[in-house]
């Protein structure tokens, strides 16, 4: 894993998710796949495995750059502008 800029700007402690599952895809009648939390504002996104994309669209949206998946077992994070697990 990588150390990157936008991981040391991160508030600590860890933002608290805003939803258990991605709102937009509920919206939309759509399946989430894959799970990501945003650690800047606890939005909760599906990954680009699901259809809307809606982690990306996030980060497109807010320039939030590092999430962190928040499917169960998991803990790897990911900065959309780095590009890289952080």
């Amino acid at each position: 894993m990588n150390e990157c800029p936008h991981v040391a700007a991160l508030p600590r402690p860890e933002v608290s998710p805003l939803s258990d599952t991605c709102l937009e895809c509920r919206a939309a009648g759509s399946h989430p796949v894959q799970l990501r939390l945003c650690l800047e504002c606890g939005h909760v996104g599906c990954c680009d495995s699901s259809p809307f994309r809606h982690a990306t669209a996030h980060f497109e949206e807010t320039s939030h750059a590092v999430m962190r998946t928040f499917e169960p077992g998991e803990s790897w994070r990911w900065c959309f502008v780095d590009g890289s697990i952080v």
